[in-house]
């Protein structure tokens, strides 16, 4: 008796794990694809950082020629 109860409860929980990786392996392709997809697309937010660290780098491009041309102008003066 105590032999089939525990044959039972062992096949009951193999088939727990059998289903669980069949599962996984079902469903890996469509979680590779959307992995794929989420690394080709840039998001709105992920575009507006990304635009604005472009026009703080012009900024500082801009704030560097003037200093280095009001550098030149002081010194023309002198």
């Amino acid at each position: 008796m105590i032999r089939i109860l525990l044959s039972l409860v062992a096949a009951l929980t193999l088939t727990g794990c059998i289903a669980r990786t069949a599962l996984d392996i079902v469903t890996l392709p469509v979680k590779a694809a959307g992995a794929a997809v989420d690394a080709v697309t840039t998001s709105q937010s992920e575009a507006d950082e990304k635009r604005g660290r472009e026009i703080r780098k012009q900024e500082e491009r801009e704030g560097k020629e003037a200093r280095k041309r009001r550098k030149a102008e002081a010194e023309r003066d002198d």
